[in-house]
């Protein structure tokens, strides 16, 4: 079987995107850093590795030895678990127990059977509907440019408190992010310091090594 990647949108608030795919042996890949944490389930062989993926705040290098399939689901911002603090998950990830099944796995002592690719939505709305992940109205307000009847301080807490992430620090990845997919749309450079906000090139490119794991020109390089 050879390699293959398969994302979508989703119609869930709660969900950002939904990601399936195979890789073969010897995987290796530069994952740029993501201010969302994702759900990801990994079938090597017969059995299915459940884990969840923090927030990242800088490029992230993974490799893998053996062929396997995955599922991710990306959430949206705001989005979290209770169960598991967003803060303690930034840049590092957590294993959650399988069930005894290779089709179940446990989470916060309840058992889940494992989503498919077509039914993430369904699954994703039983989390929610068990309090197994809430949802703080705080983020979507700010990502909607809506200020909340409360202090900057609070908004700071509990923003930080849902998302491991202060804003500014988000406004920073989403930036390095929306550069780095002008520059593979073959945008120039110049163009995309001035459109991603930068002050000026060697700003955007410490930004871009940093988060994306490439310099501007490697990204351009690569574009299809």
């Amino acid at each position: 079987m050879t390699s293959f990647f398969e994302g979508r949108k989703s119609d869930s608030p709660y969900v950002d995107m939904v990601w399936r795919g195979h890789h073969e042996p010897n995987y290796a890949a530069v994952c740029p850093a993501d201010v969302r944490w994702n759900l990801l389930f990994l079938k090597v062989g017969n059995r299915v590795h459940v884990s969840v993926e923090g927030a990242t705040t800088q490029y992230v290098p993974k490799t893998r030895a053996e062929s396997a399939e995955f599922l991710v689901i990306k959430f949206a911002l705001g989005v979290f678990m209770p169960y598991l603090s967003p803060g303690a998950l930034v840049d590092t990830d957590a294993h959650l127990p399988e069930k005894g099944s290779s089709r179940s796995f446990w989470l916060d002592s309840a058992g889940w059977e494992l989503p498919t690719f077509d039914n993430v939505e369904v699954f994703v709305q039983r989390l929610i509907r068990s309090g197994a992940l809430v949802v703080e109205p705080v983020v979507e307000s700010i990502l909607q440019n809506q200020l909340p009847d409360v202090s900057s301080r609070t908004v700071r807490r509990r923003f930080v408190h849902s998302t491991g992430l202060t804003p500014k620090l988000i406004q920073q990845i989403e930036r390095a992010n929306r550069a780095s997919a002008l520059l593979s749309q073959g945008v120039p450079i110049l163009d995309v310091v001035y459109e991603a906000g930068y002050a000026d090139q060697p700003h955007m490119t410490r930004s871009l090594r940093r988060f994306i794991g490439h310099t501007p020109a490697q990204i351009a390089e690569n574009e299809p």
